[in-house]
């Protein structure tokens, strides 16, 4: 059995490690004042190495991350008048490493003071975010200059809001860029269906052998979708409606069907999927609802969507036409599309609410939730605890339960 090596024969290389930890130090531009008697007693162990390697890991690491509250960011963002264009796109591009990628990503868009929610995954990338139009020039520069990014188009937002459409930024490594529930090897993604412009759109839209399906969510379909539309009303997640949409369609596998959704990205799978089981002729709305928006007002075409465009970010909607095709889900009685969230943060549901009712229930969802957020708050950390370990557990998640 070989002996340990004493303190002497380890002190070599202990000060290999130690020279190393200081040029990260350097690196990081952290000032560090160690004395030569906290030099020997890091060289007596390599558990106070590890716990130094530690604490600069942690530096690298707080670098990339802010550290603000949610509320500190949001009042950050709404102080900042900047101008600022929002923005989407997405490509499916072979991304080898990820975690490197979203640091290089983070990096410059946190340079730009850009906003925003990206999700990175080795099969590709899906941002929404914002960028300060006088930075606008130098993020399109960067971005194109990205081998994994090189050409790839935006979807300009259609109207901005009052406030910012993101007050923070996030860059999150997924194992999919969309939550589609899909197993990828069972079928070829790549063969997706041909895109359609919004001219053609319009004449799948009047075509009565065409069928027009919202691969959408049911709350993003009741304040807006396409005259003739398919409009599922009990999905709430992509993944439920991607399994039920060939059987949903089945009637339907020898016409020509057109799909469509916010930006085009959910698309994509999603016609695959279904020349996987057996349609024909299925084509999507290159770029979605934004895209036509634009070649709409553009090459001055007829408007065929009603309503507005949800959109998942501060603004929740940018409208598209005039039409107000939902009802205010508290009085059932008021025409309105616009989303709320309820004043209670333990409740917190998305539903429709028009001004009046909202003034009447003071931003509350309903007369429970009103007198919840009345408790004294060290009781809202039980109740909250009890509330999504019992009752949302026990129901199917919805992001409308008051329609």
């Amino acid at each position: 059995m070989s002996k340990r090596p004493c303190y002497w024969s380890r002190t070599i290389l202990d000060r290999e490690i130690l020279s190393d930890l200081f040029k990260m130090i350097a690196h990081f531009n952290v000032k560090v004042n160690i004395s030569s008697s906290d030099l020997a007693f890091i060289a007596r162990g390599k558990l106070a190495i590890w716990l130094f390697c530690g604490m600069i890991s942690a530096m690298e690491r707080t670098q990339l991350k802010d550290l603000r509250s949610k509320e500190e960011k949001r009042r950050a963002a709404a102080a900042d008048t900047r101008p600022r264009t929002t923005l989407s796109f997405y490509r499916y591009v072979k991304i080898s490493d990820p975690k490197a990628f979203r640091e290089r990503l983070l990096t410059k868009l946190a340079e730009l003071d850009c906003l925003g929610r990206i999700y990175v995954a080795t099969e590709g990338i899906n941002a929404q975010m914002n960028v300060p139009k006088m930075y606008w020039d130098q993020f399109d520069v960067w971005v194109q200059n990205q081998p994994e990014l090189k050409g790839i188009p935006y979807k300009i937002a259609v109207e901005e809001g009052e406030m910012p459409s993101f007050f923070r930024l996030t860059i999150k490594v997924r194992p999919k860029i969309v939550a589609d529930g899909l197993d990828d090897s069972t079928f070829d993604v790549t063969n997706t269906g041909e895109y359609l412009t919004a001219a053609q759109m319009n004449e799948y839209v009047d075509d009565p052998n065409a069928v027009i399906f919202d691969m959408r969510n049911n709350y993003e379909s009741e304040v807006g979708h396409f005259k003739n539309a398919i409009t599922p009303d009990d999905f709430v997640t992509f993944r439920d409606e991607l399994k039920r949409t060939p059987e949903l369609l089945n009637d339907h596998k020898d016409k020509k069907v057109a799909i469509y959704c916010t930006g085009g990205i959910r698309c994509e799978k999603a016609s695959a999927w279904l020349k996987h089981n057996g349609f024909k002729d299925v084509r999507h709305l290159k770029g979605g609802i934004i895209d036509y928006a634009r070649q709409v007002k553009e090459q001055g075409l007829p408007n065929k969507f009603k309503g507005k465009n949800f959109v998942f970010d501060e603004r929740l909607g940018e409208r598209i036409s005039d039409d107000v095709i939902a009802t205010c889900h508290l009085c059932k009685e008021t025409k309105c599309d616009t989303h709320q969230h309820c004043k209670n943060q333990i409740c917190h549901t998305l539903f429709i609410g028009c001004d009046a009712c909202m003034e009447k229930h003071h931003g509350y969802c309903s007369w429970s939730c009103a007198q919840m957020d009345k408790l004294p708050r060290r009781f809202k950390k039980h109740v909250a605890r009890w509330y999504n370990q019992v009752i949302r557990k026990r129901q199917p998640f919805k992001k409308t339960k008051l329609a």
